[in-house]
C-alpha cells in the first residue's frame, strides 16, 4: 500500500468519526500531508495548541484556511491523496 493510500485509508477513518484509528495512521508518516491530517485530527479533539504545531508541518496550511469546517478540509485532503494515489 502506497503512502497515499494508507493515508487516504486515515481521511476515511477520520470522516467516518474513527479518531483514534485515523491518528494511528497519520502519526506513522512524516510527509506534509499526514501532517495535515494529524493537525486536522487534532483539530477535532479539540487540541488547538497540538493542532497549530502539526499545521506548522504542513507546508502551508494554516490552522484558520478552513476554520471549524473539518469536514470540507478533510475532502480537501482526500482530493490531493486520490490525485497522488492516482499518479
Amino acid at each position: 500500500m502506497s503512502n497515499a493510500s494508507h493515508l487516504l485509508q486515515a481521511v476515511t477513518l477520520a470522516q467516518a468519526g474513527d479518531w483514534d484509528a485515523a491518528h494511528n495512521i497519520a502519526q506513522d508518516y512524516s510527509d506534509t500531508t499526514a501532517n495535515w491530517i494529524h493537525a486536522v485530527l487534532h483539530k477535532i479533539e479539540g487540541d488547538t495548541w497540538n493542532s497549530q504545531y502539526w499545521y506548522a508541518r504542513t507546508g502551508g496550511h494554516q490552522y484558520e484556511d478552513y476554520g471549524a469546517d473539518v469536514t470540507v478540509e478533510l475532502a480537501a485532503i482526500q482530493q490531493q491523496l486520490i490525485a497522488a494515489d492516482a499518479r
